[in-house]
């Protein structure tokens, strides 16, 4: 092989391995950006596992849900970020979510990866469940005596 072809063919792979790292960065960026529109920006930010329920106020099952997750709220202050997604309001992130049927929850961890989603109502001790095998305890309430 001529000196001019070796030349020519280590240009050749010095640009494929630039083409390839421009991909692959790109994609990386492209999988963030999806991750940080599946959860609103003002959830995101909080450094606590998460619990988003996706429902709708015509919704029977999601309207049961509704006091459950105020009084988890309650129970578990400062110890999971909860919000209630009404999914004709919010149509992007419903979308990013992957939604298809009401009610559905999705728990997040700390570093806003999904650890389980359910779909259908979910009463009070399923939740605490899945809150249990994240290694999430509630807040325990000062006895007086």
């Amino acid at each position: 092989m001529s000196k001019k072809r070796r030349s020519l063919l280590f240009i050749s792979l010095i640009k494929l391995l630039i083409l390839f790292i421009l991909l692959f960065s790109h994609q990386a960026c492209l999988a963030q950006s999806s991750m940080d529109r599946r959860i609103p920006k003002e959830v995101v930010k909080i450094t606590l596992p998460k619990l988003l329920d996706f429902g709708a106020g015509t919704c029977i099952p999601c309207k049961k849900t509704a006091p459950i997750l105020q009084e988890l709220a309650e129970e578990y202050k400062g110890r999971v970020g909860m919000r209630a997604i009404e999914v004709y309001q919010e149509r992007e992130l419903t979308r990013a979510n992957g939604i298809r049927l009401i009610p559905t929850q999705i728990f997040f961890d700390v570093k806003n990866q999904e650890v389980y989603r359910h779909i259908g109502f979910m009463d009070k001790e399923q939740i605490k469940n899945v809150f249990k095998t994240m290694g999430i305890n509630p807040v325990r309430k000062s006895s007086t005596f």
